[in-house]
């Protein structure tokens, strides 16, 4: 069975993006040795992305390329109607069935790229096999939650962790 996993960056604080969306406190954490912070073996070892809508109209925001073009991208929305476009398919009904047979089929891991709605969505329906997290040497005043309005508590393991010599830790949690 394929996994579903959270791969996310967020501040000291637990935000994961700026109130109205941005993430470009993300590009003022310095980098000296310009790593990606494993993004690039991440990325190859996975097929498929979901993320919210949000998510998604704020990427297409940014004017750059699609970046997860060669994917097969998922946008997880209530809007009803939208027309699936060259790189994505929106998913507006039955969202937990819909990745759990998704979750079934043959292929590589699933990016559960967020935002704190869909994540929150997720891990509640049980579909989330591993966090990875982010933290980064920042903290940033009002902003979205990694996790938005969770009804309980959820257990994790973590499984492994690294620090980078941007100031990052990176936190690998299995679920229980």
């Amino acid at each position: 069975m394929r996994k579903v996993k959270l791969y996310i960056a967020m501040s000291l604080n637990g935000k994961i993006a700026r109130k109205e969306g941005s993430v470009d406190w993300l590009e003022s954490i310095p980098n000296p040795e310009q790593t990606d912070h494993g993004y690039k073996d991440f990325y190859d070892f996975i097929d498929t992305t979901i993320q919210g809508y949000t998510t998604y109209t704020q990427v297409m925001e940014w004017g750059i390329e699609f970046p997860y073009a060669g994917k097969k991208n998922y946008v997880i929305t209530t809007r009803k109607n939208l027309q699936p476009t060259e790189n994505v398919e929106f998913i507006s009904e039955d969202h937990l069935n819909f990745v759990k047979k998704l979750k079934a089929e043959k292929g590589g891991d699933i990016w559960l790229i967020g935002g704190g709605r869909t994540n929150t969505l997720f891990i509640q329906g049980g579909l989330v096999d591993e966090v990875l997290v982010f933290v980064m040497p920042v903290i940033i005043p009002d902003g979205i939650e990694l996790f938005e309005s969770l009804p309980g508590d959820f257990r994790l393991e973590l499984i492994d962790s690294k620090i980078y010599s941007s100031g990052a830790v990176e936190l690998r949690y299995a679920i229980l």
